[in-house]
């Protein structure tokens, strides 16, 4: 039992994200099928709010001067935007097998809305969406801290501190 709490210990130390079976058996679609529904300003436009964050040019700052010495200074050789050590939070999904993904998603759209909410192909269909409790039987995560501190944690070498109560308001896209 010892063994397999500091194994677990370990793991979150590690910032790696294990996915369930079950998380795993759902397919992600990518921010375009998303964005069909979520786009809507009686809804929400949810696509716009994610526009509006860094989450949304998580991949393209890879693409930066200021991230190829950020990655050459944590020990990552190579362009940042191939290096699995940086890929693990810029892109959604990043380290899934590719048939989990459908042909829509793009890397290049960064952190996505699949990234916060699970992989969308079984909870995309309006008849779950309209019964939160059918998507999330269907593979909806709501996110928490937990989720946010798979990336936003000490293994980023630009970690300065994150506070769950002061960074959620800022991406957050409540439905009205």
């Amino acid at each position: 039992m010892k063994r397999i709490v500091l194994i677990l210990i370990a793991i979150l130390i590690s910032g790696v994200c294990l996915v369930s079976r079950a998380e795993a058996e759902h397919k992600y679609i990518g921010i375009k099928k998303c964005s069909m529904c979520h786009r809507s300003d009686s809804k929400g436009n949810q696509h716009k709010q994610w526009l509006s964050t860094k989450h949304s040019n998580a991949y393209k700052t890879l693409a930066t001067d200021a991230a190829v010495e950020t990655a050459k200074a944590a020990g990552v050789t190579g362009n940042p935007q191939e290096a699995a050590e940086c890929l693990r939070c810029h892109v959604t999904g990043q380290g899934l097998d590719e048939s989990l993904f459908e042909s829509g998603f793009s890397k290049e759209d960064g952190v996505s809305c699949e990234a916060c909410h699970g992989a969308g192909s079984d909870y995309m269909a309006v008849s779950a969406m309209r019964d939160r409790e059918k998507a999330i039987e269907a593979g909806l995560i709501m996110p928490t801290q937990a989720v946010c501190i798979k990336c936003h944690n000490t293994d980023s070498p630009n970690f300065t501190g994150f506070d769950f109560d002061e960074y959620y308001p800022k991406v957050a896209h409540p439905k009205p």
